[in-house]
């Protein structure tokens, strides 16, 4: 791995005024287990996020927009490749939970990214970017799948479990072994980066944050500030919880200003968003809420998938715009390299699962698919029992495999998904099963299958 300091060394020659690339600068920021109403201009009525919220005014937002897994390694994957986690056969976050007893047993499944596939940071490097990935990875934990033997040419922190958010705590990246709080770190890396890199060529940066996933640690000052601003009647009232929804999007404005005083803002396209919906928690850990969506992270339902979703493009004239089609975490490898410029093989551009979002960009009401799908065959704590799923248009059905029960929801007039309308709507039902199946064909989509040792619960309590 590549070290910042030689990072900075080789970037020292400056330059008084820039010269704007050939191509766009590109910049992705990717937040951990950020739920869909987690933020001001999301209508969060509790946690303060006055940066991206600026974000989503000078960009377009996207209200349907969903990552292909309700958990993070497999939509993290989804992102780097355009394909989906059931055509990856990385199904699950990795490694995955133990569930030894369930009902059905999961499937051999790849608890990496395969170097084999042709990643969005080789395609930026091959076309001449610097790449740089700063934050949770989570897609090998052996070296062979690290960031840089999948196209980034600087990675800045690998650790993949957070056990900890202040340095040398945990996740120790402070050289001084100072006691500080890793977003914070990471924004000055991203910052120094951005300060000393030549700045006639373009860059890639990968900013996927560990906020805010478990465990729940803000600094004291931000915990205290939301402490006195706690309202019972809210949607949102978890502190720590707000303070690090705080801590990012200080990290966001951060690079942001950064961007601005370089003279590179411009010329960047940025593109905000989340790995999978966000965790509701129980009784004294409760987390966030999802509502109007049903459930969270780790669930079947539209709040393990749906997320923020941000695109800003520089010189649009569509600022502020909002898009309703529905777009998914696959979308972004093929949308950033048509915006960027960036080509691509026509065999390249066919192994994509995703769309780009240029169409839509450019005035399109809808994108050129029919659906999109889900498939996890495994379980989580979060409720998720292996299952699939299928939004077409408005309809959502769900397959649960433990029981092999549909449920079909209509999401323009049921957005929690509290109608299930299986029996009301056989021919929507039918149509939508047969086009799940078929994908799932087409994929070469792994199942769940009878577990031999399951335990049934009551049965487990005995042994207890």
């Amino acid at each position: 791995m590549k070290s910042l300091n030689i990072i900075l060394l080789s970037g020292l020659i400056s330059f008084s005024t820039y010269a704007k690339s050939q191509h766009p600068n590109v910049v992705i920021f990717f937040v951990d287990d950020m739920g869909w109403t987690d933020l001001g201009y999301m209508g969060s009525d509790y946690y303060l996020t006055p940066n991206i919220d600026a974000l989503a005014k000078d960009g377009i937002t996207f209200t349907d927009s969903y990552s292909a897994c309700t958990v993070c390694s497999p939509g993290r994957a989804s992102v780097m490749t355009g394909k989906y986690p059931a055509r990856l056969h990385v199904t699950n976050w990795i490694p995955g939970h133990n569930f030894a007893w369930a009902k059905m047993k999961v499937p051999d499944w790849k608890m990496y990214l395969d170097t084999k596939e042709y990643t969005m940071a080789e395609a930026f490097r091959d076309a001449g970017y610097t790449t740089i990935h700063l934050g949770k990875w989570h897609l090998g934990e052996s070296e062979d799948f690290s960031p840089e033997n999948h196209g980034f040419d600087y990675n800045i922190e690998k650790w993949e479990n957070v056990h900890g958010y202040f340095a040398p705590e945990g996740n120790p990246i402070s050289p001084d072994g100072e006691r500080e709080y890793l977003t914070e770190l990471f924004a000055e890396k991203a910052c120094d980066f951005i300060d000393k890199h030549e700045k006639d060529k373009p860059f890639f940066m990968n900013f996927w944050f560990y906020n805010v996933h478990l465990p729940l640690m803000a600094k004291k000052d931000k915990i205290a500030k939301y402490e006195v601003l706690i309202d019972e009647n809210s949607q949102h009232k978890n502190p720590v919880y707000a303070a690090m929804i705080e801590h990012t999007d200080d990290a966001i404005g951060r690079v942001i200003n950064k961007l601005k005083a370089e003279g590179l803002y411009d010329n960047t396209i940025i593109l905000f968003t989340s790995d999978n919906g966000g965790i509701i928690g129980k009784g004294i850990r409760k987390v966030t809420s999802n509502v109007p969506l049903r459930a969270g992270k780790g669930s079947m339902y539209e709040g393990g998938v749906r997320v923020p979703t941000i695109l800003r493009l520089p010189h649009s004239e569509q600022k502020g715009k909002t898009i309703s089609e529905p777009v998914i975490s696959i979308d972004y490898y093929p949308t950033l390299m048509e915006l960027a410029d960036v080509e691509l093989s026509a065999k390249q551009i066919a192994e994509f699962d995703g769309k780009s979002w240029k169409p839509l960009l450019e005035g399109d009401a809808t994108l050129d698919r029919e659906a999109l799908f889900w498939h996890y065959p495994h379980y989580h704590p979060g409720g998720a029992v292996p299952y699939s799923a299928i939004r077409k248009g408005d309809w959502r059905l769900l397959q649960n495999f433990e029981t092999n029960e549909f449920e079909l929801y209509n999401l323009k007039q049921d957005i929690s998904e509290s109608q299930n309308l299986i029996d009301a709507e056989p021919e929507i039902a039918k149509k939508l099963k047969k086009d799940l199946q078929e994908w799932r064909s087409s994929v070469n989509a792994q199942y769940a299958t009878i577990n031999p040792k399951h335990i049934k619960e009551k049965e487990r309590k005995k042994l207890d």
